[in-house]
């Protein structure tokens, strides 16, 4: 696929986003649900990661048929599947866009949110992007209360990042995810609306980001988002919500498909057989792509 056509299936193909990029953090929980629990080592357990990523990818339901695009982690770019770079298989072979997790995790919790903590190594990660042909970059902070400066400094480290990114030619996800159990989730949801509507206003024409945002308790709040000039997509997280809730909530929001990870491989385990595994996996996919078409 060219620039060009990622970038149109990207912006219109029906469809949704995988979320592959579990990093350090949440890859031992994201293996305790696929049934592993013991290893010797972080790059064991990397190995085993990638393995089970692997599985997926060359699942038969795994195709640009359903799924439009997948996030990784940088492990899991720089490795190969099938004799070819991860980024270049999913290109070549099932036809969808990659995309990749750049932040190094989250900064200590002030003003109710946690920042991404600093990339210095920024630079090079996106020339590492783009000599893989990735099309696009991810970055997660979080939003734990309807704090309005912590909000506006949240969203604001996003589109400073944001701005970088497209200044190379790559289109970011832009992540301020609001955690789905707080108590004042619906404020936040309108402060973070209001906070994303000032900074794509001000984004010169020509840039458009990708939105990746917690399903909200306001269905269709992000909806007015979808028409934005600056928008080339927006993305529904599933945040620890089961598969059937997420894919309940995301029906309920018009513009919006899924990048869900833990939705996405909810049921997938290390000991079932490749029949059972690719037949829960095509499920899932299936739920999941028919909630991210619904009108």
């Amino acid at each position: 696929m060219t620039p060009e056509e990622m970038t149109l299936q990207m912006a219109k193909n029906l469809g949704f986003v995988a979320a592959l990029d579990q990093s350090g953090g949440s890859t031992p929980n994201t293996l305790k649900r696929y049934g592993v629990e013991e290893w010797h080592s972080e790059e064991e357990m990397f190995s085993i990661i990638h393995e089970m990523r692997k599985r997926i990818i060359t699942s038969p339901s795994f195709n640009g048929s359903q799924i439009i695009g997948t996030i990784l982690f940088k492990k899991t770019l720089e490795s190969e599947i099938e004799g070819q770079h991860t980024a270049k298989y999913l290109i070549n072979n099932r036809k969808i866009v990659p995309f990749l997790k750049i932040d190094n995790g989250l900064a200590d919790e002030n003003n109710d949110v946690r920042l991404m903590k600093p990339i210095p190594e920024l630079d090079d990660i996106l020339e590492l992007a783009i000599d893989h042909g990735v099309f696009g970059t991810k970055m997660r902070s979080v939003i734990n209360a309807a704090n309005e400066d912590g909000i506006n400094e949240n969203v604001s480290q996003q589109f400073d990042l944001a701005r970088r990114i497209l200044d190379k030619g790559l289109v970011p996800i832009v992540e301020p995810e609001i955690t789905i159990d707080i108590e004042d989730k619906e404020q936040a949801e309108i402060l973070l609306l209001g906070n994303l509507i000032f900074h794509l206003n001000v984004l010169p024409r020509s840039h458009r980001v990708i939105l990746k945002l917690t399903l909200p308790d306001i269905p269709n709040l992000y909806a007015p988002l979808a028409n934005h000039s600056n928008v080339l997509r927006i993305v529904a997280l599933s945040g620890g919500y089961s598969l059937k809730d997420a894919t309940t909530r995301l029906s309920q929001n018009r513009g919006m498909i899924a990048s869900f990870s833990r939705a996405l491989t909810e049921g997938l385990l290390h000991s079932q057989s490749e029949d059972l595994f690719n037949r829960t996996l095509a499920s899932n996919i299936e739920q999941i792509y028919d909630a991210s078409i619904e009108p």
